[in-house]
């Protein structure tokens, strides 16, 4: 498979490694400050640039007929005429926020517990989200995606970064350098806590995780998600 990397920073070449590892062929790298390339040669478009960058990068991949898997986060204003313009192109797209497997059944685990807890009287729930120094937006998009998750099955409508109430989840973001990614879930209540939590060890698992997206991707059109992906 011809693949083309949409950011080429350290996400950018830890992809590029297990691509290759995996028999596919580099046949584009897009820095963060391209804006002329052609990506028309790829069979999938792998998008983990900037969030200034990104609406830019999908747009190419559509207008090019060339399927687009994005990882990008910071961007999401712009997503639903994202998805727009991929119906239209017919084009193929899935957005993550975040490809690591272990991350993506996390999710699931994190709907589950909140629909459990819903009825539960005495408990509230924050988040916290730790990332290295690096990283632009706050919170995470991973956080957000686990926030969302919340809201679709308790009684909190919102999420608010460092603040929260009866109706909204508190999220707390640090940035401490060289930590790739830490999220945990917690309910309180006066007498305990519940707790789940996913720490990633390295930028191995979201660069897999993207691959394999990619290679499931290839040849389809429509909008996916990685529940797609993983059949879940």
């Amino acid at each position: 498979m011809k693949i083309a990397l949409l950011g080429y920073g350290k996400m950018g070449k830890t992809i590029e490694k297990i691509a290759i590892e995996r028999g596919h062929t580099i046949v584009l790298k897009v820095d963060k400050d391209d804006t002329n390339y052609d990506v028309s040669q790829a069979d999938v478009a792998i998008d983990f640039s900037i969030p200034a960058a990104a609406v830019n990068n999908i747009t190419n991949c559509f207008n090019a007929n060339v399927p687009v898997v994005s990882g990008t986060t910071g961007w999401l204003d712009h997503y639903e005429a994202m998805v727009s313009l991929c119906k239209d192109k017919k084009g193929g797209f899935i957005y993550a926020s975040n490809y690591s497997l272990g991350v993506n059944l996390f999710f699931e685990i994190n709907k589950k517990l909140a629909k459990m807890m819903s009825p539960v009287e005495g408990y509230d729930v924050s988040m916290e989200e730790i990332h290295h120094t690096e990283k632009l937006d706050a919170p995470s998009g991973t956080a957000i995606t686990l926030a969302e998750g919340i809201i679709e099955n308790t009684n909190k409508n919102n999420w608010k970064l460092d603040n929260g109430n009866l109706d909204t989840i508190r999220i707390t973001a640090k940035r401490i350098d060289k930590v790739p990614g830490t999220h945990t879930v917690t309910y309180s209540s006066k007498v305990d806590d519940i707790e789940i939590k996913h720490t990633a060890h390295n930028r191995s698992g979201f660069a897999l995780g993207a691959v394999i997206a990619a290679e499931w991707l290839k040849g389809k059109s429509g909008v996916f998600s990685m529940k797609d992906v993983l059949g879940l």
